[in-house]
């Protein structure tokens, strides 16, 4: 029996792993999920386990390739969550400490004393990032200096770091491979954004051995094949590694400057193709490479809310007004407006454009009259509001205006939240049939990578919500917003 030739796409995110297997029309014939625990030490301090990450990469490939049956894995892909720190023993592969999350802030006093020296300057236009605890080359000084004699090791060779896909890639070769891709590499602020080498200046500058660092290669292309991980069978090319926003981009086909895309997930990411050539931002957005494939090299301008979906998850877990996320639709529809309530979601500080990592979260407005639905829909507000406050700025930079706006991710399910959107960014909202865009765009990258031609139907599926808010209840909720901001 001949067996279809499919593409695996892992997805492996924040709070979870999704791996889907999709033929070639990109139908997804397989799902599996597994949810990944975080820690939080300290206030401001967010981990994760390398081994629990690993085991969740494993357990979701078994539950979809199960569901999808006999068939014949043509490669596979690799997508993830970006920023976040691994470190690990070279000899064993055994992780030597936590793994430290994009949204820890527990390196804001390096950055700081950075800043003081004069040096963002400098490492904007290196690496088109800000100095910020986001990215990772203060996390990896910070285990450096705080993990028993593991800055001596490190500068012994004897340590590996990497960004998640790397922790994954070596995994998946079975320690044959220790590799990122130019996406990845361009989060860490040790990569010079115009060269697309390891920077040996920035490596100086915060403190990071060479020895620790990865190769670099494309996002598409043969980049391993695997070997000895338990389920997978050996000899699989593994043919694209990209960050999650990256391949989002990619997945929701922004293939032209211009074109952009916004995925709805723990944080908000919005990301604009600007073509082949870095833009350096006037507004504090980042700059960061988009993909590279044998054809094509592109960039594009990122701006990322730190909490989006994070704070329905925490209107849930921390207020108890929710039992579940999904809930926040239909309660927050449950009423006409917000009743003049204002919230900024900054939990874990503030993102682009204002980079505030003092900032901190606020409810304003409340009266005796406020209810729960009010504040559900106030939260659904603020995750608008902060796209577009990064739509505003990315037009600036990019000199063209957004007539329409991809989405993905889970919140896009949530309609009411796409129309809040549409209407207070004054612009269409495209939401295809497909919402996993992350794990697809690994899956297209992958194919690529291996030679295989795709043949997906049109997105005819997809639904665009236009906007239909009055200009002035626009500007009445946008000026109350950055009273809001300046406040938090």
């Amino acid at each position: 029996m001949n067996r279809r030739p499919v593409i695996v796409g892992i997805d492996q995110g924040t709070t979870g792993t999704t791996v889907l297997v999709l033929d070639q029309q990109l139908a997804i014939l397989g799902r599996g999920y597994c949810e990944i625990p975080q820690s939080f030490p300290q206030p401001g301090q967010v981990e994760h386990d390398p081994e629990a990450i690993w085991q969740s990469v494993l357990t979701a490939f078994a539950q979809a390739h199960a569901q999808a049956g006999p068939v014949e894995i043509a490669a596979i892909g690799i997508t993830n969550q970006r920023e976040t720190t691994v470190l690990w023993d070279r000899a064993t592969g055994r992780p030597v400490a936590p793994a430290i999350v994009w949204q820890d802030r527990r390196t804001a006093d390096i950055c700081d004393r950075l800043r003081v020296q004069g040096l963002e300057p400098l490492i904007r236009q290196r690496t088109g990032l800000l100095l910020d605890p986001y990215f990772s080359a203060s996390k990896i000084a910070w285990l450096l200096d705080n993990t028993p004699d593991l800055r001596h090791r490190a500068e012994a060779g004897e340590i590996a770091f990497g960004t998640v896909d790397s922790f994954l890639l070596w995994r998946l070769s079975g320690g044959q491979v220790h590799l990122t891709d130019v996406t990845n590499a361009s989060r860490t602020s040790l990569f010079d954004l115009e060269s697309l080498q390891w920077s040996p200046e920035m490596c100086r500058i915060f403190g990071v051995p060479a020895a620790l660092l990865p190769k670099v290669g494309p996002s598409s292309g043969r980049l391993a094949v695997t070997r000895g991980a338990r389920g997978i069978p050996d000899g699989i090319p593994l043919t694209a590694a990209a960050g999650d926003q990256q391949a989002a981009l990619f997945g929701q086909q922004c293939l032209r400057p211009g074109d952009a895309k916004c995925t709805f997930g723990t944080g908000s990411f919005l990301l604009m193709n600007v073509g082949p050539r870095p833009v350096l931002s006037r507004h504090r957005l980042l700059g960061t490479v988009a993909w590279q494939t044998a054809t094509e090299t592109a960039y594009a301008l990122e701006g990322s809310a730190f909490v989006s979906g994070a704070l329905i998850q925490w209107l849930r877990d921390g207020l108890g007004i929710l039992t579940q996320a999904a809930e926040s639709e239909r309660l927050a529809a449950s009423v006409p407006d917000d009743g003049g309530v204002t919230i900024v979601p900054a939990l874990a500080g503030l993102g682009a454009p204002h980079w505030r990592s003092e900032a901190r979260g606020a409810i304003l407005g409340l009266t005796r009259g406020t209810r729960a639905a009010h504040i559900a829909r106030a939260a659904l507000q603020a995750m608008a509001l902060q796209n577009v406050d990064l739509v505003h700025a990315m037009e600036q930079d990019a000199g063209r205006s957004l007539t329409s706006l991809r989405v993905d991710g889970g919140a896009t399910a949530n309609s009411l939240l796409m129309q809040i959107q549409a209407d207070l960014l004054g612009a269409d909202i495209v939401r295809p049939a497909q919402v996993e865009l992350t794990a697809l765009g690994a899956a297209r990258l992958a194919a690529e990578g291996v030679g295989l031609d795709l043949d997906p139907p049109t997105d005819s599926g997809a639904t665009i919500f236009h906007p239909r808010m009055p200009a002035s209840e626009r500007d009445r909720i946008l000026s109350r917003w950055r009273e809001a901001i300046a406040k938090a």
